[in-house]
């Protein structure tokens, strides 16, 4: 462009000295390069059969070298690679966030080897690998903290300005910044595995991805095309005046169609971004502004996915203190969930855990082992029960199981104490606080049928959804039930999954939208990469914004192509009746393409 700018100064500097025919040599030359190359280019994309309207700017530099109009052709030139910049200039500022994520993607790590550090490539990095994070550096791969504590900035992946603590032990998202004193991180998988590297293959994917309305944009080029032809042809047919035909295409070159869509869409896709909301490709941001109905996941998604103990129940003179704290100290040498919580609210609770010695587990089924010279048991009723003595169990068992169990929406783990039943744990999966609030801003969205649909059994499943104004509730959903039930909602509209788990991948893949959790882990899992949008942080809510911002970006993009059509439009009727001469015409099409760009970038605000 730079080059082309300055053939025109020349030529201009050239006809104001007299030298008319150097001045004329000059600007078809300029006007010649920058066709044959536009020519090579429509070639090419029709050869992979796209169609733009690139055309009419070859037709207009064409005509103008036929007519002798060099200085018209020399800035339909001149504005067409303006453009062309400008566009690309306006492509860069709205994909800043997705940029960001990938400019970011660390390619070493420090590994403690035989006592020392050493600087290894990612693709070296293995499960247990000991790791220093030095002060400003990006966390490589998952991992557990292994210092006293870490800070982190999990800005860029979540949208959330502050920085967050993070105790021994605690779980790490890759793609962190450290904004702390360096800690030791103990990685939990490979580099490919983990959260960031699931995320980066998710931009390149939203990257290279065209939205429906682009394609749309590119079959109205050809409507388009026509329409210039029509009145180009008209203007010459009825004035005689080949500069009038000249005039017309000039005016429409090139079209405010082809620049602010994918300017409006990749601005909404980038603002998600930075709200941790992480659109796979343009269509789904598009439909998601017709959304009609919603099918919602329990565990994970409308609850927090994490139990939670909400009562305890002793008995054979145990205090419910002793029972929480003989349970918890056995299991922590468990990684099971329901384990892990106990472990949690013990801790919460200030309770001095024992060492658990002597641990069996029987997998999906509960503990045995010693803490401070007792034998516990914990886990299922059945599993404890067989634990006991013979002379421990009573009638009284029985009416307790029915008892603790009768609680519609929690698990019971039983703990027995040297071969007798102490009492029971009562766990719940709660109800994210903002769910609520979500459901009914989908409401006021326009989404008319909302569906709960989970594995659980129909009263906890009715106990959750009680109050929360679901339309239905689907309970023992099977993966293949959940997918059916989405294909039957097809015929009400575009219908949106909202799932977390493995379980939920047939359903994410049948939805017209699918909504993957990822907060909780790899965005490279199985419903991250059946869905269309993930949600890398664990709060819900993000995809009130995400919708909110699609509608916006959509709006903006249809003001920005009916606008600039327009007034593309009404300048071809004054340049077909000679009121617009063709440099005042290419002057004015400039103008219209960078106030339509300028429109579209507004969706990044």
């Amino acid at each position: 462009m730079p080059g082309l700018l300055l053939t025109l100064a020349a030529g201009g500097l050239a006809f104001a000295s007299g030298q008319d025919i150097l001045a004329q040599r000059l600007w078809a030359g300029a006007t010649a390069l920058v066709l044959s190359l536009l020519v090579c280019h429509i070639l090419s994309s029709l050869k992979r059969g796209e169609f733009g309207l690139d055309l009419i700017a070859a037709l207009a530099m064409g005509t103008a070298l036929l007519f002798g109009e060099n200085l018209a052709g020399a800035i339909v030139a001149l504005m067409f690679t303006g453009g062309e910049a400008l566009e690309g200039f306006a492509q860069r500022r709205a994909a800043r966030e997705m940029s960001a994520l990938l400019a970011r993607v660390p390619r070493t790590a420090a590994r403690y080897e035989n006592g020392r550090i050493t600087e290894v490539p990612l693709d070296a990095l293995r499960p247990g690998d000991r790791l220093l994070v030095r002060r400003g550096e990006v966390v490589p791969v998952d991992g557990t903290v292994e210092s006293a504590q870490a800070v982190l900035d999990q800005s860029a992946l979540t949208g959330e300005p502050l920085p967050v603590r993070h105790a021994r032990g605690a779980p790490v998202m890759s793609g962190s910044t450290n904004a702390g004193d360096a800690f030791d991180l103990l990685t939990r998988q490979a580099a490919a595995d983990s959260t960031y590297a699931g995320i980066v293959r998710l931009v390149e994917t939203a990257q290279r991805s065209r939205a429906p309305m682009v394609r749309l944009a590119d079959r109205y080029a050809l409507g388009f095309l026509a329409l210039t032809l029509a009145i180009a042809g008209a203007a010459w047919a009825f004035s005689g005046d080949p500069v009038r035909l000249l005039a017309v295409l000039v005016i429409a070159t090139p079209c405010p169609l082809i620049l602010a869509v994918p300017v409006a869409i990749i601005s909404g896709i980038s603002r998600c971004a930075g709200r941790g909301v992480l659109v796979k490709e343009g269509g789904a941001l598009e439909r998601l502004a017709a959304l009609r109905t919603v099918l919602i996941d329990k565990t994970g998604t409308l609850t927090g996915g994490r139990p939670r103990l909400v009562d305890i129940r002793a008995r054979n003179g145990f205090a419910p203190g002793e029972v929480l704290r003989l349970a918890a100290s056995l299991d922590q040498a468990s990684a099971h969930v329901v384990a892990g919580a106990l472990v949690e609210a013990a801790a919460d609770r200030g309770l001095a855990l024992g060492s658990p010695q002597q641990v069996v587990e029987e997998p999906g089924a509960g503990l045995t082992g010693r803490v401070d010279g007792r034998a516990v048991a914990v886990g299922g009723w059945d599993f404890v029960t067989a634990q006991l003595a013979p002379a421990a169990i009573d009638p009284d068992i029985a009416t307790a199981r029915a008892e603790w169990t009768a609680r519609p929406g929690t698990v019971v783990v039983a703990v027995a104490v040297d071969g007798a039943l102490a009492g029971a744990l009562l766990l719940a999966d709660s109800v994210r606080e903002e769910a609520q609030a979500v459901l009914g801003a989908l409401r006021e969205l326009g989404v008319t049928r909302l569906i709960l649909a989970t594995g659980d059994e129909p009263v906890r499943a009715e106990t959750i959804a009680a109050g929360l104004g679901f339309d239905a509730v689907l309970s023992n959903m099977t993966p293949q039930d959940k997918a059916a039930a989405v294909a039957a909602e097809h015929p009400n509209g575009p219908v949106m999954m909202i799932g977390d788990g493995v379980n939920d991948a047939p359903a994410l893949a049948a939805a017209d939208i699918g909504v993957a959790m990822g907060g909780g882990a790899s965005a490279g899992g199985a419903s991250s990469e059946a869905a269309g949008i993930v949600i890398l942080v664990d709060r819900l809510d993000r995809l009130i914004d995400a919708m909110r911002i699609a509608r916006r970006s959509r709006a903006i993009a249809l003001q920005s192509v009916v606008a600039g059509i327009g007034l593309s439009t009404l300048g071809m009727i004054a340049a077909a009746f000679g009121l617009l001469a063709p440099v005042q015409g290419a002057l004015l099409q400039e103008a219209i393409d960078v106030a339509v760009i300028l429109n579209a970038l507004r969706a990044l605000r």
